[in-house]
């Protein structure tokens, strides 16, 4: 007869099998990021069956292999905290590549990755993830940017206040004022998380605007939470130094602060693999393959790069010789490419980034840049981005036979 241990250990398995959720995989946190391991099997299909989780609202897959590229498709679905409700299955963008070189590249955790979905409050997590070979070490990232963030403020960078070491204007610049910008303190980076100091290179010779990806459904008073789910995920995720970006903007044309090292210095960042060098980068948090951007995002995008690139009297809207710095699946190491001055991510880079429709707009933005003095502060209630459908993904159940018979639960079928 099994003992009364055993008889509560698997009635404990029946009545989560019974809801559609598993017992906690091996799991770890550190620092707002607690990751799940996905489990190694079928090399071209795995998962990881519903369970709850401790809070997040960000969530990505990671893998050991930093240069590894996913050949296939990861698909996630959540759990509100609020309602309890499962939400549609979502694709994750794959549109990421290690940084080339600098302490982004060189990190000993350094990790492959997709980009971050913000999901909001959410405390349960499903993962489909198929396609080719699959990378090895999967990893689910589930990012709580809320959890210790009492200390962060709310003050803001006001334009014309120096910084030391500021970069002054080149002669004959274009009189663009310095943006209003959310410093990094002000959306609560935790700067001990940042081990390496920030890496200059030779000037700003162009900017590349990405899109965050995943999702639109935030609100702007959710922005700086983002912002630090994005600082998380680059840093505790993927390994990196500190944030790829180095300004990001929300919808309602909030400009943040991304990369430390001066925001009117040539920081070394990692956003556009293969040109990272003397470029600079803002990008706009939500997705624009489908949604579209509004008056507010475009007047802060083109703020930015009017100030940036004046710094150095570079026209906005003219255009500029770089040279690759790795291949990249688009251009050999070596080989040098005319990129506009503003360009979109998919210019140097074989990706979809920043979405179509942000990549239509960046002739408007280019337009707007040369224009510095008519650019206003965003109105405090732009028009909304608006929302695309859920991506549709196959048909999965909640969790089969097979995957509850492996954690000892035969003959449940999770609903």
């Amino acid at each position: 007869m099994p003992s009364p241990l055993l008889r509560t250990a698997v009635a404990t398995a029946l009545a989560l099998g019974a809801l559609g959720l598993t017992q906690p995989a091996r799991a770890s946190s550190s620092d707002g990021v607690y990751t799940v391991r996905v489990p190694d099997g079928d090399p071209h299909k795995r998962s990881l069956a519903p369970r709850t989780t401790e809070p997040f609202s960000m969530v990505g897959v990671t893998w050991a292999d930093p240069d590894a590229a996913l050949d296939g498709t990861a698909y996630v679905r959540t759990r509100s905290r609020g309602s309890g409700e499962w939400s549609a299955w979502r694709a994750l963008d794959t549109d990421v590549r290690t940084p080339e070189s600098g302490p982004d590249h060189d990190h000993a955790g350094v990790r492959g990755g997709t980009q971050p979905l913000w999901t909001g409050p959410s405390d349960g997590v499903q993962v489909r993830v198929s396609g080719g070979r699959l990378p090895q070490g999967l990893r689910v990232e589930l990012v709580d940017p809320d959890g210790g963030s009492d200390a962060v403020h709310t003050s803001v960078v006001e334009p014309g206040v120096p910084e030391p070491g500021a970069v002054e204007p080149a002669p004959g610049a274009p009189l663009a004022g310095r943006p209003t910008v959310t410093s990094r303190s002000a959306w609560g980076a935790d700067e001990s998380l940042v081990k390496d100091p920030p890496t200059y290179t030779t000037g700003t010779q162009a900017m590349f605007v990405h899109h965050t990806a995943g999702t639109n459904d935030y609100t702007c008073s959710q922005s700086a939470s983002v912002v630090r789910g994005v600082f998380l995920y680059h840093v505790q995720s993927n390994g990196w130094n500190d944030i790829g970006y180095h300004f990001l903007v929300d919808k309602c044309g909030t400009v943040f602060e991304g990369r430390a090292g001066g925001i009117d210095k040539p920081v070394l960042g990692a956003h556009t693999y293969g040109f990272n060098t003397a470029t600079s980068s803002v990008s706009v948090l939500g997705d624009y393959s489908t949604a579209t951007t509004n008056a507010a995002v475009r007047a802060s995008v083109a703020k930015v790069a009017a100030w940036k690139l004046g710094l150095y009297g570079l026209d906005p809207a003219g255009t500029v010789v770089l040279t690759s710095g790795a291949d990249n699946g688009k251009y050999q190491a070596g080989q040098k490419v005319t990129l506009n001055r503003i360009s979109g991510h998919r210019d140097g880079s074989p990706t979809e980034c920043p979405g179509q429709n942000l990549y239509d707009d960046l002739p408007e933005i280019r337009s707007l840049a040369t224009k510095p003095g008519t650019l206003v502060a965003p109105a405090p209630n732009p028009e909304p981005a608006t929302e695309p459908e859920p991506e549709s993904a196959p048909e999965w159940d909640l969790g089969s036979e097979t995957e509850l018979a492996e954690l000892g639960i035969e003959g449940v079928l999770a609903r």
